[in-house]
Formats: C-alpha cells, sequence, structure tokens
C-alpha cells in the first residue's frame, strides 16, 4: 500500500549551525522562521499556477500574485526573509528535489490591522483549499484523506493528530495499516494563541495535554518519511522552539481605549471573570480550570471527538514518555471533565471566539442572545474589516445558504446549526447590563 499523506509530513531538515552564545529561545526563534521541517509537497510549479484553479476562472495570473495568493487563501505576509511566499510556506528540499513545503505557522502565524503576527491563530485560512487546489495544480487528482476544514477560518488539528498515531507503533515505527483510533473531522478547531502557553499546565481545549511537553509540538512528524530515529534527533531543536514560544506576548490593541471606562470594566472583571480566567498584569494569575461541559453549556462536539480510545494509545507511545511532567514522571494525555478556560491576555486580536470560532465578537459572546445563526465576512484583515466597538470581526449576516455556491464559497459562511458548530453556552455576560457590558469589553482592549 502506498501512503498518500506525505505532503502533511513534518521531516527533520537541518540547514544552518546557530551561534552558541544564543539563548534557547533566540536558537528556537531561529529555527522555527529558518529551518525547514517539511520535505518539499509541491512545486514552486504548482504554486505559481494555483490560480488556475480559483472558482471565479480568471484568465490570468493575478496582479501581484503573491499577494493575491495569500488573500484568497487566507495567509499571511511574514515577518522574516521568506523568499516571498507566506507565513506556514517555505521553500524546502529533500535529496535533489525542491519545492514548496509547510510548517506549523500556517495555523499559528495570524494578520490583525494589517500586521502579521508569529502566534496569532490564523482565523482567516481555507486550508481545505489551499491542499486541494495545489494538489490539482501539481497533478493530483485526490483529494485529502478526510476534511481538513468545513469553515473557513477553522481547521480538523485534532484529526490529523488521530490520523497520523494511527500508523505509528508506540515507539513510532512505521505500521503498514492504519489502527482506527475514533477520527472526526467534524470538530471545528478555532486556533488558540501560542502566547498563552506561558500560563498554562495543560494544553488544548480540554485541557486534556501537559503544556510543558516538548514532544506534543512534535507530533506532525508522524509521516512515512520519517524514521523513529528522527524524533530524537528533532527534540533539542523543539525543545528551543518551545522556549520562544513561552517568550512570546500578545500585541497592544492598537486602537484608542476609554481609560475611566475601562477602568470601571476591570472591576466587572473582578467581580464576574476572574475566578475562571485569571488575572493580569506582573503579577498574574491562572488557575487553570477545565469548566465542565453542563456548567459552561457549549458545543460538545470537540470534547467528545477525542475518544478514550486515542488517548490511550498515545499514552504507550513515544510522546507521552517525557520525564519530568506537571503531573505524572511522564507528560500525559488526560482526560478532563469540560473546557479549559483559557488566559485572556490579548483577547482582542483573537476574535472569532468559543472553542470553535463561532461567536465573532466580544459582545455577542457577552450577550448570547445576539449571536447570529449564519454570518460571514470578507477574511481579511485590514483595519478597516475590524470592529473596535464590539471588537472581532466585521460580519455581514447570511438567511439562506445557495446549495450551487462553490465549496470554497460555502466555507465562508458559519452556520451555527451544523454539529460542531453550536454558538450555545458561556452565558455568563447574560446578566450584565449594557454599561457594564460596554466597560468589560472596553478593560479586555487592554489586556
Amino acid at each position: 500500500m502506498r501512503l498518500s499523506f506525505g505532503w502533511i509530513a513534518v521531516v527533520l531538515v537541518s540547514t544552518s549551525t546557530f551561534a552558541a552564545e544564543l539563548t534557547p529561545a533566540e536558537r528556537g526563534k531561529q529555527y522555527l522562521t529558518g529551518k525547514s521541517y517539511n520535505p518539499p509537497v509541491w512545486s514552486m510549479n504548482a504554486y505559481r499556477s494555483a490560480w488556475k484553479q480559483w472558482p471565479e476562472k480568471p484568465t490570468k495570473a493575478p496582479d501581484d500574485y503573491d499577494r493575491a495568493f495569500r488573500d484568497h487563501y487566507g495567509l499571511h505576509e511574514p515577518t522574516f526573509p521568506n523568499d516571498h511566499l507566506p507565513m506556514g510556506l517555505r521553500k524546502s528540499s529533500i535529496f535533489l528535489y525542491s519545492g514548496v513545503s509547510i510548517d506549523c505557522m500556517i495555523c499559528h502565524s495570524g494578520s490583525i490591522a494589517g500586521k502579521s503576527y508569529i502566534g496569532l491563530g490564523n482565523s482567516s485560512l481555507d486550508i481545505q483549499a489551499l491542499f486541494d487546489d495545489l494538489n490539482h495544480a501539481e497533478g493530483r487528482n485526490v483529494r485529502t484523506p478526510f476534511v481538513f476544514s468545513r469553515v473557513r477560518g477553522t481547521n480538523e488539528a485534532g484529526g490529523m493528530g488521530v490520523y497520523l498515531l494511527g500508523y505509528r507503533e508506540p515507539d513510532l515505527g512505521l505500521r503498514t495499516s492504519r489502527i482506527e483510533l475514533g477520527l472526526h473531522d467534524d470538530l471545528c478547531e478555532d486556533v488558540p494563541a501560542w502566547w498563552h502557553l506561558k500560563k498554562k499546565r495543560t494544553m488544548y481545549y480540554t485541557g486534556g495535554g501537559d503544556a510543558r511537553s516538548v514532544r506534543s509540538l512534535m507530533q506532525f512528524m508522524m509521516a512515512p518519511t520519517n524514521t523513529t530515529s528522527s524524533f530524537d534527533k528533532a527534540e533539542s531543536d523543539f525543545r528551543d522552539i518551545q522556549a520562544y514560544l513561552l517568550s512570546l506576548e500578545p500585541p497592544k490593541y492598537p486602537f484608542p481605549i476609554d481609560q475611566p471606562v475601562a477602568d470601571r470594566g476591570r472591576v466587572v472583571f473582578d467581580a464576574n471573570c476572574k475566578s475562571c480566567h485569571g488575572t493580569h498584569g506582573k503579577e498574574w494569575t491562572y488557575p487553570n480550570k477545565s469548566i465542565p461541559l453542563d456548567k459552561i453549556g457549549t458545543d460538545p462536539t470537540r470534547y467528545h471527538g477525542i475518544t478514550e480510545e486515542y488517548g490511550r494509545y498515545y499514552n504507550k507511545s513515544w510522546f507521552a514518555q517525557e520525564q519530568k511532567g506537571w503531573f505524572f514522571d511522564e507528560k500525559w494525555a488526560r482526560q478532563s471533565p469540560g473546557y479549559q478556560a483559557p488566559p485572556l491576555d490579548g483577547i482582542w486580536a483573537t476574535a472569532p471566539y468559543l472553542h470553535n470560532g463561532s461567536v465573532p465578537t466580544l459582545y455577542h459572546l457577552l450577550k448570547s442572545d445576539s449571536r447570529p445563526t449564519m454570518f460571514t465576512r470578507s477574511f481579511l484583515t485590514q483595519s478597516s474589516e475590524y470592529d473596535p466597538e464590539k471588537v472581532g470581526w466585521k460580519i455581514q449576516l447570511v438567511k439562506e445558504i445557495n446549495p450551487s455556491l462553490h465549496e470554497f464559497e460555502q466555507r465562508k459562511i458559519y452556520d451555527t446549526r451544523q454539529k460542531g458548530r453550536g454558538n450555545q453556552g458561556h452565558t455568563f455576560g447574560d446578566e450584565l447590563s449594557d454599561d457594564e457590558r460596554r466597560s468589560l469589553i472596553e478593560y479586555l482592549k487592554t489586556l
């Protein structure tokens, strides 16, 4: 059997030697931004001809093609030299073949108010279209082995981890057939901000992983082109990359703030929010709580979508056998009672909200009866697309979905009636007065 998922592999390609005097975080930044951890997935020609797959059927490549490519797929201008490619794509070579690879910044770099940030979740990305179009541009008339995204700005990262681990023995030796570990591709995951990691003891939306695990960052090295020794060789690089992730700070709110109103909002926050989300400033606190499903009330699909069967197999694997964990000598996956209440640092930049991106602004989050059933947005990230009053993305309401729409256009519409996309729950702001809600939103801009 020929394994067909090499294009999502992470393969260590060592290309540089870094000065010994750099700190681990500085080395990690250079590894993350200057090295390829993927083999080439597509040729440069596929990148240059992807426009031929676009549903509007252009007759020639757009002017300023690199920008048009970024805008079409929801990718962002790099903050570092990257050969004119967007963050998330980069030139790579394996043996005598050179082409374009992917890296973790395809999901974990974003843009807001016209500025790109490493570590901001990419809420604009259509990763399904990106893979489908580049595969077709390369002459591969195949679809992805499962759905990578059903709604633009979300992905099925959990499903990808389950899929890849199914092709590995616990020691990460390759299997010729996949173990069924309960793959679900309807979890509709919003990408959390990397700068939250420094506060967390547990991570992922359910709090099911150890936030200090280095090996968990390496799960997407599980492609057939990687041998078991590749993981051991790569671990020191990822330890430095983790140090860099733990050094990240959120961007500051770029628009005016009404400070007296924000000061009143801090009182509202302390009375209603800090017990779950923690406090901020130099002497910050974070309780690291997972809130039971019956209390938080948000869509349970993501919680149930990563199965106990997968967790047991993961805990037998190389990934879980890392020393000096928070809870045990190993960094095991664990089951929690619900969803983890995240830190709120930089919350102004992380719209849309909830674990599935079903709520477009903080106003909608804090007033549940105002949440739209179906909506869309431009998926551009300039200041003109941002709503500084409601704090989040400007949206357009949708009354119905035309079934004849191209799937690229359908993925732009968020339909909260679909499985995994419910916008219910987190009703803790409903009892606030309009003035309290406004002042709380103003305070959240300062975090």
